[in-house]
């Protein structure tokens, strides 16, 4: 099973691990004992021959993971408050709807802050850095990359986000070993990187960047309820762009001029991950084993974010 590709996401006390065909959650509950969800996953492109594409593959992937993480961190929440299960007693999940309008908020969200706001910061500084529409797109693109550092930066401070970030690590470190063919206990996963180059943060990192150049398209003469507009529009073909880069980059990882090119987002990553203790990495590595055991030993060369 060495070349199947594993990714993953931290979650409130636990990891998610995603392999091309299944998925497992691993969480902690206060009591100590570790709970475990896994399950099957028929890959889209099976059912639909058009999400193999370049671009459109990774734009299905960023919608894919928002869903399927977004899930995961409703399982995590659940079963890590959970002290004791009482007799007779249920677990309170979330609805379908209160699914789909906690995903529209969190994505609403993540549009108005990083998109939407330092597009009106810059019309505003029109005044002052002209009309030039490459002047214009490139401050629309610092104020975006400056914004979504700020808001890396501002959440790392919290304690509940710092041991999610620690799981974040645990996570890494697991799929590092696992790469390297380590068996997968905690002495051999401990040695390794917090930092790996297929992280989600390189790849909103790349999100960033891309969107200056696809921004920089758009007419400055256009009024701004359409250049707000075309950046949602234009949200699929970016994403797409960057999951393409950052698959080329993982796979040529090894020449020095795509190390400097992927530098900036493990720098960043160092704000988004925590060296593990034991007890996350054991958490960790009860989610990959059970994500290769429902996997089955399916190979893929397919690049899972």
């Amino acid at each position: 099973m060495s070349k199947i590709n594993i990714g993953g996401q931290a979650v409130i006390e636990g990891v998610m691990m995603r392999a091309p065909r299944s998925l497992a959650i691993a969480v902690r509950r206060p009591t100590g004992d570790i709970v475990v969800k896994r399950e099957e996953v028929i890959p889209l492109s099976e059912r639909f021959p058009i999400v193999k594409l370049p671009v459109v593959r990774g734009a299905v992937a960023l919608f894919s993971s928002l869903i399927t993480g977004i899930k995961a961190l409703n399982f995590s929440a659940n079963e890590a408050m959970v002290e004791e299960e009482k007799e007779g007693e249920e677990k309170q999940e979330l609805s379908s709807w209160a699914m789909a309008g906690t995903m529209a908020v969190a994505f609403g969200f993540g549009i108005l802050l990083f998109f939407i706001l330092p597009l009106y910061v810059t019309k505003l500084l029109t005044p002052i850095i002209g009309t030039s529409n490459i002047v214009f797109n490139l401050v629309d693109g610092v104020i975006r990359v400056a914004v979504f550092l700020l808001y890396i930066f501002a959440i790392s401070r919290m304690n509940d986000i710092q041991r999610v970030f620690q799981y974040h690590g645990a996570e890494h470190k697991s799929i590092f070993a696992f790469e390297a063919g380590d068996a997968l206990t905690v002495e051999n996963v401990r040695k390794y990187s917090c930092l790996h180059p297929r992280c989600g943060t390189s790849f909103l990192l790349i999100v960033m960047l891309v969107s200056i150049v696809v921004f920089s398209l758009i007419p400055k003469l256009w009024p701004f309820y359409l250049k707000a507009g075309s950046r949602i529009v234009l949200l699929p073909l970016i994403a797409g762009l960057s999951y393409e880069l950052l698959k080329w980059s993982a796979k040529n990882d090894q020449s020095p001029i795509v190390r400097l090119l992927i530098a900036p987002g493990l720098g960043l990553q160092r704000l988004t991950t925590r060296e593990p203790d034991d007890s996350q990495l054991e958490v960790a590595i009860r989610s990959m084993e059970e994500a290769l055991a429902v996997n089955a030993g399916f190979k893929d060369d397919r690049l899972v974010i």
